[in-house]
């Protein structure tokens, strides 16, 4: 099992699994990733979390206050040879716990269509797929997903 830290976006190591996760994002999303990369800024994140196997930080993911009642799950990426372990699982329920700690009710989140193992992952975790929102209305390639937190 991965070890959790809840942190900030000025983590350092986090700021390193981000840099992988924007140079996977502009393998996988082509011509759409400057249209993408202008919402996924981290400068303001103030709730973080870093999964670690053995000391070593191969995980990650952030949540943002939406409105009143939803936070938005940003920045999800594990280190490709550490899929498949239930880190992501591991990363997205942590951020659930912490937004439902924080008052929140519902989070919510996009993904690209062509990000199967995103788009699994979250069906598995209970997410629906809902319209589009915000800057990700009338984005073919994206796919939006919420859950409301028990």
């Amino acid at each position: 099992m991965a070890a959790i830290k809840r942190t900030t976006s000025s983590d350092t190591d986090f700021i390193a699994l981000v840099e992988k996760l924007d140079s996977y994002l502009a393998e996988v999303d082509g011509d759409d990733h400057d249209f993408y990369d202008q919402f996924n800024g981290i400068d303001d994140l103030k709730q973080v979390v870093v999964a670690f196997d053995d000391g070593l930080p191969v995980g990650c993911g952030a949540i943002k206050s939406f409105n009143s009642s939803t936070m938005e799950i940003k920045r999800m990426y594990v280190s490709p040879e550490f899929r498949g372990r239930g880190i992501a699982t591991a990363v997205l329920t942590e951020l659930e716990l912490w937004a439902k700690e924080s008052g929140y009710t519902e989070c919510i989140l996009e993904t690209g269509k062509r990000q199967k193992d995103a788009i699994q992952l979250y069906k598995k975790a209970g997410y629906q797929q809902f319209p589009n929102y915000g800057q990700y209305l009338g984005i073919e390639n994206s796919i939006c997903f919420r859950k409301k937190l028990m």
